[in-house]
């Protein structure tokens, strides 16, 4: 077999393998979220269908795949079929440049453990996360309600107010680590995580990426108790699944990018690489589905207020104080 036929099956099994994990995992989530909520409320959760209920995530399929797939008559069909799209697959590309393992010997090749190791991939992830609110806009638009109307609209104000500053925390890493390679930022953090020498930055990427997940106390855009559903009111059946499964699998990519940021990647004792880098990501989504079942929805002013008052001056000012301390490190060096 020819070097180009066999990168290519290389970059072929690592594309199956990660479609297959990150849906899985997906549908998984949804199970683990309800079993630790339920954890948390004293009660069992699902516990039904297979043993321990693990089975419950092929019933929530077959249901969303046999209920109704209504269409509003005054909505704008082509974008309404679209929308739940845009947020899935938005996801599932940004995990294209995520490194989750160190490079691995196979038939006398090195097999890098990423699918695309650019060179700007931090770009890229933030590139992508900022369209993801577009199936969001979309579909709240093109439903043609303006209970799903508002939650679009929520949806676009709240990406503007935490997205900046998310890009913000990243800057520090990208300082430390001197590169946009998220491969190199990993390999940065053999010594320790950027999260301990940069504790700030790691607080405010944890923020934003808690309200870029749209998830409580950030879950404005939905907000059922003022919007009946947000912007996926009007759908149902497996368009409206869709939306979910972009949603928990953003939970994974999230949790992926905060553990190659800030926790370290694969880096760890005793355990395999990637064993580490699944145990971190693990953590974060279990952080993310702790936060839902222990805090209140803030009100959309405060969210407004907290994302450009508070986060925005902080990440810049921590920007200014890192940069000033690399740059009198390189100067005394």
């Amino acid at each position: 077999m020819s070097d180009l036929a066999l990168d290519l099956l290389f970059i072929l099994v690592k594309l199956g393998l990660i479609f297959f994990v990150l849906l899985t995992g997906a549908a998984y989530l949804v199970l683990a979220e309800r079993k630790i909520l339920a954890r948390m409320q004293l009660r069992h959760g699902p516990n039904r269908v297979g043993p321990f209920g693990l089975m419950q995530p092929l019933a929530d399929l077959i249901k969303l795949l046999t209920k109704e797939d209504f269409i509003p008559p005054a909505s704008d069909r082509f974008i309404f079929f679209i929308a739940p799209g845009l947020a899935a697959v938005t996801a599932l590309l940004t995990f294209a440049v995520v490194p989750f393992a160190p490079d691995l010997e196979l038939f006398g090749r090195t097999v890098p453990m990423v699918v695309s190791d650019l060179n700007i991939g931090v770009l890229y992830f933030l590139g992508l996360s900022s369209l993801g609110v577009y199936g969001v806009a979309l579909g709240g638009w093109a439903s043609n309600s303006k209970y799903a109307l508002l939650g679009g609209i929520r949806g676009l104000s709240q990406l503007i107010s935490y997205e900046l500053a998310m890009g913000l925390s990243v800057v520090p890493v990208v300082l430390a680590a001197k590169s946009f390679s998220l491969t190199d930022i990993v390999e940065a953090q053999a010594g320790m995580p950027f999260a301990l020498t940069n504790p700030l930055a790691f607080l405010i990427f944890m923020i934003s990426v808690a309200a870029e997940s749209k998830r409580i106390p950030f879950d404005i855009p939905e907000a059922e108790n003022e919007l009946v559903a947000g912007f996926h009111t009007e759908y149902s059946g497996m368009r409206f699944g869709l939306f979910f499964v972009g949603e928990y699998i953003n939970m994974i990519i999230l949790g992926a990018m905060t553990a190659v940021l800030f926790l370290g990647g694969w880096h760890g004792p005793f355990l395999p690489p990637f064993l580490w880098f699944c145990l971190k990501v693990g953590a974060v989504a279990f952080f993310f589905i702790w936060m839902r079942g222990t805090l209140p929805r803030l009100r959309y002013d405060q969210l407004m207020h907290f994302g450009w008052k508070l986060l925005i001056p902080l990440a810049l000012l921590n920007v200014l104080v890192t940069g000033a301390v690399h740059l009198w490190l390189g100067g005394t060096a």
